[in-house]
């Protein structure tokens, strides 16, 4: 679990916004963007980002 005192710091790297913690992710609230935590560590890289689930979280098909 993310300490409360971290999540007061963290911003979204790409936007700046304010994050919160949703289940194993940490979301932006203002462009949305999903960082993961991985063994308790939050990944708040770009490049690991996803974007926000808006069609019921269907994966990626990768085609």
């Amino acid at each position: 679990m993310i300490d409360n005192e971290l999540m007061e710091i963290l911003a979204c790297p790409a936007c700046k916004g304010p994050v919160e913690l949703q289940e194993e992710w940490i979301v932006c609230q203002e462009c949305g963007l999903r960082y993961p935590i991985r063994d308790g560590i939050p990944i708040m890289l770009v490049e690991e980002a996803k974007q926000a689930e808006t069609d019921g979280g269907e994966p990626d098909s990768g085609d």
